[in-house]
């Protein structure tokens, strides 16, 4: 048996539990570049416990609705953040945090253009394009020692639209 989750359109106010929603909306901070661009300033809380911070570049294989969801991870000892370098929408999967293990999970779908930054600790989905190519530069901690914790659920969660 499975357990159902209905993906909603991601919001800032929804998504500020888990992390930062990241996109280029209203007026810039700052023109810079002879007037030709605008600064969209600092709009991530990047935390690292140690280590540094780090680019690596993902390609993960594209997803379809619905979709089964049996583990969700987190990352304790920092934040870790989803930039698609393509401008299609993604899954975003998180879920509280119930006493060390994760709560009911909520799902969400980005709109083109938008970003995610989980907090250090949240628990979260795998990386989950819907679209082909699935490539993302993901900015997160880079150090010893182990920054990975999976939880895999008894009863797995099927996402649908």
């Amino acid at each position: 048996m499975t357990r159902r989750i209905v993906a909603e359109v991601i919001s800032e106010e929804a998504f500020a539990p888990f992390g930062d929603l990241v996109e280029a909306s209203g007026s810039p901070d700052k023109i810079i570049n002879q007037g030709q661009c605008g600064r969209f300033h600092d709009r991530a809380k990047l935390d690292f416990a140690d280590g540094q911070a780090g680019i690596s570049l993902f390609n993960a294989n594209p997803r379809a609705l619905p979709c089964t969801l049996e583990m969700v991870e987190r990352h304790p000892d920092g934040s870790q953040a989803f930039i698609p370098m393509t401008h299609q929408p993604f899954l975003v999967i998180v879920a509280p945090d119930d006493a060390g293990l994760p709560g009911v999970p909520r799902a969400f779908i980005t709109k083109p253009g938008q970003m995610v930054n989980y907090h250090r600790g949240t628990w979260h989905g795998v990386l989950t394009p819907l679209h082909s190519p699935g490539l993302f530069a993901v900015v997160d901690r880079i150090g010893s020692g182990s920054n990975l914790e999976e939880h895999w659920f008894d009863t797995p969660y099927e996402v649908v639209p």
